[in-house]
Parts: C-alpha cells; structure tokens; sequence
C-alpha cells in the first residue's frame, strides 16, 4: 500500500484523496472569505490579473480549469460577451456546484447545459 503526507499524518494514498476531497466539500461555500482571509484580499488583484493577461475579447472560447466558486468564469464570461463561451470545471462537485450557483445567479449559464 502506497503512502503520503496529509498534513502533519502519513495516510494511505486513497485516505488522502478522501480526505482533500473533505476539506473542499467543508470550504465550498465560504471558499471566497478564505480566500480573502488567507490572502489579505491579494486573490482578487491576482484575478484580475489572470484575466488582463489572458485578455479574452469578445466572441471568445473560454475554459476555466480548476474553477471554483465561478470568479474567473464571470470575469471570462462579461469579456468574452454573449458571442463567445466560457467553460467553467472543477474536480470537486462541491466547488463546481458553488461555482454553476453563482453564474446561474448572475445569469451566466444557459439553463439546458446545466
């Protein structure tokens, strides 16, 4: 049986994919105040510099890997405007579902591909 590090513990390989699947699971939905509490409110100019530097336009293709809570995507998606596409994924179902909520809310999905 393989084993890693889980924090300060040595777990089985398959444990630790539970266990980070967990943390994400509990974060989902305060995953942005974390953020703002563990970065000072730096993740939001380094958002804003993920999406200058990609500088999408409008009627562009978008794909958000590893997407969270949906920030980027919205970022991507009012850019790319209504003529171009934004793909928002994440491996953790609790994250991505966080993530289609919010741009369900702000009107950002087409409700047949949810």
């Amino acid at each position: 049986m393989a084993t890693t590090h889980f924090g300060y513990k040595t777990v089985d390989e398959q444990e630790k994919a539970q266990r980070v699947r967990g943390v994400f699971d509990s974060v989902a939905p305060k995953y942005d105040v974390m953020n703002d509490l563990m970065s000072a409110g730096l993740h939001r100019l380094w958002k804003r510099y993920t999406i200058d530097v990609a500088n999408p336009r409008p009627g562009d293709r978008v794909l958000d890997i590893a997407g969270g809570t949906g920030d980027l995507s919205m970022a991507f998606a009012r850019r790319v405007g209504p003529g171009g596409t934004v793909v928002h994924t994440d491996i953790n179902e609790a994250m991505l579902r966080e993530g289609r909520n919010r741009l369900l809310d702000h009107g950002l999905v087409l409700p047949t591909l949810v």
